[in-house]
């Protein structure tokens, strides 16, 4: 995250869930009060993923919730939104893509110079003894920086 950048959500499940092999920023097109709900970092995202149809990237289960302060003409929360990318990009993807176990999984949403971006991730399925050992890492890492904190105070 640079200058201009402000992190509005980020998905930790999907760290846990996926490895990461590639990531990639993109924009979205939303509508009207969308914008404003994302400012207010009223997403939840945690189980949404995206796909390619038609040469398009759509991103599904995206949840913006409705704009309190607006009117009647609020937008509909689960929508599928599209994401904005060069279609060179979305060559690339669809070929990541159509390897085995790998999709297309939303990182996280933030402002970049005022505009709506979401680094999408290529990933690939972690089995039940890979998530083991990531927390056993992290365990692991925790008690490494305790007692390293312990050891600074004497």
């Amino acid at each position: 995250m640079g200058e201009g950048t402000k992190k509005i959500a980020e998905n930790k499940k999907a760290r846990f869930n996926y490895f990461v092999e590639d990531s990639i920023e993109c924009g979205i097109a939303l509508e009207g009060t969308e914008v404003k709900s994302v400012k207010n970092a009223n997403v939840s995202f945690a189980d949404s993923f995206a796909e390619i149809i038609k040469g398009e990237v759509w991103m599904r289960n995206f949840h913006i919730s409705e704009y309190a302060f607006s009117s009647v003409f609020n937008h509909n929360p689960d929508r599928p939104k599209k994401l904005l990318l060069h279609r060179d990009q979305i060559k690339r993807l669809v070929r990541k893509v159509e390897e085995k176990g790998y999709t297309l999984i939303p990182l996280e949403v933030y402002l970049k110079n005022g505009l709506v971006k979401i680094s999408l991730g290529v990933c690939k399925g972690k089995k039940m003894f890979d998530k083991r050992e990531t927390i056993k890492a992290r365990d692991t890492d925790r008690e490494l920086s305790r007692e390293f904190k312990s050891r600074q105070k004497y």
